[in-house]
């Protein structure tokens, strides 16, 4: 369950007094956060919240959440991370100072500033060279900015949609940086009607070079998650429930891993991804992927969680499994040199009390 901490944890409406949350690791998944000298943050817009995965001072697992509706793409910051929500975009800062501990937590995040983008259906986000925040835009199948006095500012969209419209043409989802710059996006198809997404969910998924304009690899099923680290474009294949990456002169997807569960955020840390995992809803989008068979032919059930993979090997050397209310993640960060987070939301009054003076 979640911490009974000094700013207690929310409770959303779609979460009743009989529902049900349990997470579950690996037997050495705290050690390594230890060891790493990390803690993880999780999205999932299914039940909107916002999970920070610490460890106590006894060395157990510590969850502390807070509920934003429809809460997605996350990306770090220097003092924390922007996080989307269904129509804001929020830059969470980290209050304490240095060395500074509140009741065995050593982090204490505040939504400090909301950018009201509306309901754009945000996905993946980054921040660029200069330090401002990039996002896919799903709903307009582009990439784009915040903006001082409009709901974003667009930046670049893939060259076969012929306007920018409220319609969800592509399902434009995933998007990878490198040396500071956008560099590749995912697809679902490339289509240019409303929702024409749909129609391509099996074997119509595309990465693209977003400096030339092009496709570089097809033949995908929803791929999600693109990131480039040691010099590899990785994607996850999320409709097959494979991990890999690109060959980008040949255009040739090479899985490294099977990952038991629909595949989407996934962030590195040195030599380890971290790949968010979900279980599959019974509808149209997700029915009928090769996933089902894949994960039949391996006797295995999805599941909701986390997988640790190692890069040199592809094995799965540690997972985090959550069961109950919550079945869908949608992204996964790490916070580097923090044991312990915690943070502030709106649906308690704390966020009211905390208050401070730049200095």
């Amino acid at each position: 369950m979640t911490d009974n901490a000094p700013a207690a944890a929310d409770t959303p409406q779609e979460v009743t007094p009989s529902s049900t949350f349990e997470v579950s690791t690996s037997r050495h998944f705290m050690d390594w956060m230890a060891e790493q000298k990390l803690s993880v943050a999780l999205t999932t817009y299914q039940i909107g919240r916002l999970f920070l995965l610490g460890l106590k001072d006894n060395g157990d697992m510590s969850v502390f959440d807070r509920s934003f509706s429809r809460c997605m793409g996350m990306c770090p910051t220097p003092n924390g991370f922007y996080m989307s929500s269904i129509h804001q975009v929020w830059r969470f800062e980290n209050l304490f100072l240095k060395g500074e501990v509140q009741d065995g937590y050593d982090r204490l995040y505040l939504p400090q500033v909301g950018n009201t983008t509306g309901d754009l259906d945000i996905h993946d986000m980054a921040l660029d060279a200069d330090g401002k925040l990039v996002f896919v835009n799903t709903l307009f199948g582009c990439l784009a900015t915040l903006s001082d006095t409009h709901s974003f500012k667009p930046l670049w969209r893939p060259p076969f949609l012929s306007k920018l419209a409220a319609e969800d043409r592509c399902h434009l989802n995933g998007l990878a940086m490198k040396e500071g710059r956008a560099a590749y996006v995912t697809a679902v198809g490339e289509s240019d009607v409303v929702d024409g997404w749909r129609d391509h969910r099996s074997a119509g998924g595309i990465v693209m070079d977003v400096q030339r304009n092009e496709v570089v690899a097809g033949g995908l099923s929803m791929p999600h998650s693109p990131r480039w680290h040691q010099d590899k474009l990785w994607v996850c294949n999320s409709g097959t429930g494979e991990f890999g990456h690109v060959e980008l002169d040949s255009g040739r997807f090479v899985p490294l891993t099977f990952c038991p569960g629909y595949m989407r955020g996934l962030f590195f840390h040195g030599d380890y991804a971290l790949v968010g995992l979900s279980k599959p809803r019974r509808n149209r989008t997700f029915s009928g992927l090769a996933l089902d068979g894949n994960l039949k032919s391996r006797k295995a059930e999805a599941r909701c969680g986390v997988q640790v993979i190692d890069l040199r090997t592809g094995d799965t050397v540690h997972w985090l499994r959550i069961e109950g209310v919550v079945t869908e993640l949608y992204d996964v960060i790490t916070l580097p040199g923090v044991k312990r987070p915690m943070a502030l939301g709106f649906k308690t009054n704390e966020i009211g009390r905390v208050l401070s003076i730049e200095k």
